[in-house]
């Protein structure tokens, strides 16, 4: 397949390919967060740790179209006269039309992606802190003391020992 190169060869349609990828895998790592979330919040602990896996895989995919994002911003930016390292904004206001439109629609919508994924993160970090401690009170409410010790006299020193019961619907 052969890309449709822009203005001066500079590939255009390639970072927007590459945007639309990563708003995709943005999309897919938000579905993955809130299946986290119903898992939470139905107690269905037993796929924690396969969701944890398949949003670490997504993470990686992430990471890797990052890295080729940033090269080919880069070719971008030294076309345009930008300094290294731009944010997809600047590239997106020193581009010509029609990229520069369509680069801004991308920055958009990442951001809305971000802001989403970042809101529900934060609620199901919350859930799960919750959860701990729940879990943390009533092993607290239901901690037996020790047996203790016996004195000289032969009986129990300490007089703290009651019966306890534990609560099924934990």
């Amino acid at each position: 397949m052969r890309r449709r190169k822009a203005v001066d060869g500079v590939d255009y349609q390639h970072l927007s390919t590459m945007l639309w990828r990563e708003q995709e895998l943005l999309d897919l790592l938000l579905f993955k967060a809130e299946e986290k979330q119903y898992l939470i919040l139905t107690g269905k602990t037993r796929w924690l740790a396969r969701i944890a896996h398949e949003i670490e895989v997504v993470l990686d995919q992430l990471r890797t179209l990052e890295v080729e994002r940033s090269a080919a911003t880069e070719v971008i930016a030294a076309t345009l006269g930008l300094e290294t390292n731009p944010s997809l904004r600047q590239v997106a206001d020193a581009a010509p039309a029609p990229w520069g439109d369509l680069l801004a629609k991308h920055h958009e919508a990442l951001l809305v992606l971000i802001t989403d994924l970042r809101s529900l993160s934060d609620a199901n970090k919350e859930l799960i802190e919750g959860g701990l401690a729940a879990i943390g009170d009533a092993l607290r409410q239901t901690h037996v003391p020790s047996a203790g010790t016996y004195g000289a006299k032969g009986r129990h020193t300490d007089a703290t020992h009651r019966a306890v019961t534990l609560d099924g619907a934990l």
